[in-house]
């Protein structure tokens, strides 16, 4: 007889179905026919302990008892875990044959690992565990998935690098938090000033982009377009941007624009009425193919661009949608490749689309299903694959509006894969008009392909129209045209654009090798952590919200100036994750990367019980206070914290 551990009562109840009826309910758990059983976790069932249960001194927080650095770590049942667990460890005792079926990622490993070890089972019982994937909630792909069950032990790894990941968010930002905590408090500030590996970069990001905004100096330049009418359709006037040469180099900037209107009209009084002579003429055909399958940190983005939602609102519906109604597959995945094998169900997800969301029949009936995207690639899906429908059909009029529109989302990302690419015909034309460089480029689709899913007619005009013109053909330059302008400054961060830069965030650091290593890894936080971790920096104040932009508090710059450089950059986070990625790949120790963080950390305190309050912390106000008028309502006011509240930090 077999125990399957289950990370969540709705994934538990997924394996129980696929075992012999009938099934017998019990407190927690559920017992086949066969005797085979399944129970399960309710999330992280343990956590880690606060400082005070290592030692009562620390329920006040004081500079002088830091840094807490536990010489033995500690686990305890979360609130309302307790009882779970007993049922757990009971049944632990009574199988000697375990399936672990935690989540397919990391995270999904250690916490049924950790529950396992709190246990207590024996070392004989773990060599045996197997370990049960599964990415999609339906019958058929669960009986799937308990065919191809594998050893426990190879996932050990994996365990140890969520766990070193763990405990190090602990130490660090338990420590930092405190610290910083406490310097603001002794000039006069009464929050939180949360410290993190992900948090503080985050917060970095956007203190940086605001106050280069209001930094910005706005400075003139101008361009100059010859405009060429062509003899063939007296309607179309070639626009052509002139390029300027070397020589008008020191009336540039350092981004190539032309700062000086005299040099840019004497070019346009010199082409007017001129022969505009045909120097290079290029078309050719260019294709795009339809955008992957998504991962969750696409969707969020995506979502926040058209419906408008946080991070954590489509989390939270992709969780609804994969756990209550089954309807797509893990939600938590950063991978956006699907592997081969399930080509083979496609049609029976393209027939459920059909009849779950009618607006998307049509779009089906236009697929052709014999097609296959890049998406399906085996050696780019590790344990889980990208998001997309399951094969279930069911009716949408119970679900809710938020919940509807992302299966669409999903769903219509998915139909794309069965869909041709966009075709375009690119043109090029660059003229010599009395000596001068001029360029003229153009663009038309004329093939929408799977662009024709969002919207977009077959023959839409993507950029200038630019004719098909020989070699040396000759045209006559009727004008120049000058515009005036202003450099701009960058736009405050939105909810997607801070998802963007938090995926995306190795284009925020300058050493190649740290780049490398952050384009290689999930960017800055996971596909699981970046909703929480935005949601606790408005919680304590350090981001807010302004209609769609998020900007930083008083309280966040003057944290992000008071801490080390360097932890402010996500060049720490791409450290520490290059070192985790290798311990799950076993090429890393456990040990030495706690070793190495103790004596970081140790020394960082020396320094804030030596160096006094830093100057940024010295003037901030004593709440936080935010004015701007909000389009969402306010869900009520919090209560302050007390100067000795504890508070955990998270990463």
């Amino acid at each position: 007889m077999i125990l399957y551990i289950a990370e969540k009562p709705s994934l538990g109840r997924a394996i129980a179905d696929a075992l012999p009826k009938p099934h017998k309910k019990e407190e927690g758990c559920i017992r086949a026919a066969n005797g085979d059983t399944v129970t399960w976790c309710i999330g992280h069932l343990l956590e880690q302990v606060e400082p005070d249960a290592y030692d009562e001194k620390y329920k006040r927080w004081s500079l002088e008892d830091l840094p807490i650095i536990p010489q033995q770590w500690r686990l305890k049942p979360r609130k309302s875990a307790g009882k779970q667990l007993s049922v757990i460890r009971k049944l632990l005792k009574e199988f000697d044959s375990i399936v672990h079926a935690g989540d397919p990622d990391r995270e999904g490993q250690l916490l049924v690992d950790e529950v396992i070890d709190y246990c207590k089972v024996s070392k004989t019982k773990k060599e045996r565990i197997q370990r049960l994937l599964i990415n999609d909630l339906n019958l058929p792909a669960v009986k799937t998935a308990l065919h191809q069950m594998r050893s426990n032990k190879e996932f050990i790894p994996l365990s140890v690098s969520a766990l070193a990941r763990s405990r190090a968010d602990w130490l660090y930002g338990m420590n930092m938090s405190r610290g910083y905590t406490l310097l603001g408090q002794k000039a006069g500030y009464k929050g939180v000033l949360s410290v993190g590996r992900v948090q503080s970069p985050l917060v970095g990001l956007v203190v940086r982009r605001d106050e280069e905004i209001e930094n910005f100096i706005p400075k003139d330049f101008y361009t100059l377009d010859a405009i060429i009418p062509y003899q063939q359709n007296p309607l179309l006037e070639i626009y052509a941007r002139w390029q300027p040469s070397e020589a008008c180099q020191p009336w540039q900037d350092e981004e190539g624009r032309v700062i000086n209107r005299k040099l840019v009209e004497n070019v346009a009084s010199r082409i007017v009425g001129q022969p505009a002579q045909v120097v290079t003429s290029e078309q050719k055909q260019s294709k795009q193919a339809p955008p992957l399958p998504y991962s969750l940190s696409a969707l969020q983005i995506d979502a926040s661009k058209r419906f408008g939602m946080s991070a954590q609102q489509v989390l939270d519906t992709c969780q609804s949608l994969y756990e209550k109604h089954k309807l797509i597959t893990y939600p938590r995945s950063d991978s956006r490749y699907l592997p081969n094998d399930h080509y083979k169900q496609s049609g029976a997800v393209l027939d459920a689309i059909a009849a779950n969301e009618q607006t998307l029949s049509t779009a089906i009936n236009k697929a052709d299903r014999h097609l296959k995207s890049k998406a399906w690639n085996d050696k780019k899906v590790d344990a889980h694959h990208a998001i997309i429908p399951t094969p279930k059909k069911q009716s949408l009029s119970s679900l809710s509006s938020y919940e509807r529109n992302i299966y669409q989302q999903i769903a219509r990302q998915y139909i794309m894969q069965f869909y041709p690419a966009a075709l375009y015909a690119d043109s090029k034309l660059v003229f010599d008009i009395a000596g001068g460089c001029f360029i003229a480029k153009g663009r038309v689709l004329i093939d929408a392909g799977w662009k024709a899913l969002i919207g977009k007619d077959s023959k839409e005009e993507e950029g200038n129209i630019v004719p098909v013109l020989d070699k040396n053909t000759e045209l006559i330059c009727r004008e120049g045209q000058i515009k005036d302008k202003k450099t701009e400054p960058p736009k405050h961060f939105t909810e997607a654009s801070l998802l963007q830069a938090m995926t995306g965030i190795a284009r925020f650091v300058a050493d190649k090798e740290l780049k490398k290593i952050l384009k290689e890894t999930d960017g800055l936080g996971t596909e699981a952590t970046r909703a929480g971790i935005m949601e606790t920096l408005f919680k304590r104040k350090l981001l807010v919200r302004n209609g769609k932009s998020i900007l930083s508090t008083a309280a966040a710059r003057g944290l992000i100036h008071a801490l080390p450089r360097e932890y402010t950059y996500p060049d720490m986070t791409a450290q520490w994750e290059h070192q985790l990625q290798a311990m799950a790949e076993r090429n890393q120790a456990y040990q030495p990367f706690m070793d190495e963080l103790e004596h970081r950390i140790k020394t960082i305190v020396a320094q804030i019980k030596t160096g006094g309050v830093p100057e940024p912390l010295r003037h901030l106000p004593p709440v936080e206070a935010t004015n701007f008028k909000r389009k969402r309502r306010s869900t009520g006011k919090s209560k302050p914290r007390s100067r000795t509240a504890k508070a955990r930090p998270k990463s």
